[in-house]
């Protein structure tokens, strides 16, 4: 019998395409600090990890890595929001699911979230988002999902997790 509840979404690869957004991002903070742009498996790593394993996996001295951090919170993210393509037809699923399924976000970014759902006007279509920033793990640990079913108070199989990276998979699996 199906029992689904809640369907939660990644959102980078998932709920919108961001690797454009993404290199855009992370080439501005390499450039103020005067290194090449990203190659494609940097590219890769940063695109599905959280900000701050993206920004020590491109700065790995310790100073280096604290002087990118701090940069990067001076940044306006708005002015990389025209490299996201939300995906086709994401409203009308959402609005299709509203009376069926409980909705949900589990994503490892952080402080940009809430940014890029109000910039879609996305902000009402979710019943709970979790970013790595509420957890004590990202992915690829299970937190975000464990939070997930225990704020909507139910079992693991009642919920179906949209995800595109190996990080997802690990965390669906473990939770």
């Amino acid at each position: 019998m199906n029992d689904i509840r809640v369907v939660a979404f990644d959102c980078d690869g998932v709920l919108f395409e961001t690797v454009e957004a993404n290199r855009a991002y992370y080439n501005h903070i390499l450039a103020h600090f005067g290194r090449p742009a990203m190659d494609d498996h940097q590219l890769r790593y940063v695109h599905i990890h959280t900000v701050q394993q993206g920004v020590a996996h491109l700065f790995a001295d310790d100073a280096d890595r604290q002087a990118a951090m701090a940069f990067r919170a001076s940044i306006d993210y708005g002015q990389f929001l025209k490299f996201l393509t939300i995906e086709p037809h994401l409203k009308a699923l959402l609005d299709w699911m509203r009376n069926r399924y409980k909705t949900a976000i589990a994503t490892n970014r952080t402080d940009t979230m809430a940014r890029v759902l109000e910039e879609h006007d996305l902000q009402d279509c979710f019943d709970k988002v979790v970013t790595a920033s509420d957890v004590r793990q990202p992915k690829p640990y299970p937190d975000q999902l464990i939070l997930l079913l225990a704020h909507f108070g139910i079992e693991p199989r009642q919920m179906v997790f949209v995800g595109d990276s190996e990080l997802d998979a690990a965390a669906a699996h473990q939770a």
